[in-house]
């Protein structure tokens, strides 16, 4: 695997780090296809529960390395060329994958998370950001649209208004802004800790019932209400009386830690 990416699993918990400090982790084409082959490496994990996902050094993400993609002459059949197994192309997979992925992502932000870097992190389920940190959708500073999945990972979370706003100006905001409109979910200190921290807290729960609330969120709220009643029964069908589940409620009555199998429900 490129050294793009670092992965390090332990005790059900992946961390994904874009390793590239000294460019700010800047996305050039072998970065994107690390993040995809990241992603496909850890659906194979039948012991994963959660990823942390974060940058090396100081900084999530700057964005886009602009000049490894400026004048490529593949460029045109890789954006319309969804990957294998994915509805996304390689550049939208990069973000698209921590939606597919079935455990939740956890998103560490400090320093910059620009354009490319943004969309990234608003793939991921939670997002939890330094006091500093600053955000941009910055694409049309270099006469480019967002096109790394965005229409489908923000949609849920700002207005059709302020995107565009954020978009068509490329501005810069800071933290507080992005808790005020969503875009992440907490600010912390130490958004490292409090992502593994909270990674260590879901490692906790039914790995069934986590991802099929994943599932649940990611699928229902973009389906007519009859058809996202019909999920809610189908999912928890599929985990009612599970042996995760049957766990889950021994645990509690005996008052003790839960010891689940690590397979995801059937």
């Amino acid at each position: 695997m490129s050294k793009r990416v670092a992965i390090r699993i332990d005790d059900h918990v992946a961390e994904v780090m874009l390793n590239r400090p000294e460019k700010f982790n800047a996305v050039d084409l072998e970065m994107f296809h690390a993040l995809d082959e990241a992603a496909r490496s850890l659906e194979g994990e039948p012991s994963l529960r959660a990823v942390v996902l974060h940058g090396a050094g100081e900084n999530f993400c700057a964005g886009i390395d602009i000049a490894s993609v400026q004048g490529n002459e593949d460029l045109a059949a890789a954006l319309l060329e969804p990957v294998r197994g994915s509805a996304a192309n390689i550049f939208q997979r990069a973000a698209y994958a921590w939606r597919e992925l079935p455990v939740p992502v956890i998103c560490a932000l400090q320093g910059v998370t620009f354009g490319a870097g943004f969309q990234i992190a608003i793939g991921a389920d939670l997002r939890y950001a330094a006091p500093g940190a600053q955000f941009s959708i910055m694409e049309s500073k270099w006469g480019l649209i967002p096109d790394m999945a965005i229409s489908a990972t923000l949609r849920d979370i700002l207005p059709p208004d302020r995107v565009k706003e954020l978009a068509w100006t490329a501005r810069v905001f800071a933290a507080p802004e992005a808790l005020q409109w969503g875009l992440v979910t907490a600010i912390e200190d130490d958004p490292l800790a409090a992502a593994r921290k909270m990674a260590r807290a879901i490692c906790g729960r039914s790995p069934d019932a986590v991802r099929g609330i994943k599932c649940l969120v990611n699928e229902a709220w973009q389906r007519a209400e009859q058809d996202a009643l019909a999920l809610e029964a189908q999912l928890q069908l599929r985990v009612l009386g599970a042996p995760n589940q049957a766990e889950a409620v021994r645990a509690n009555l005996e008052k003790r830690e839960p010891h689940f199998v690590d397979r995801p429900a059937r």
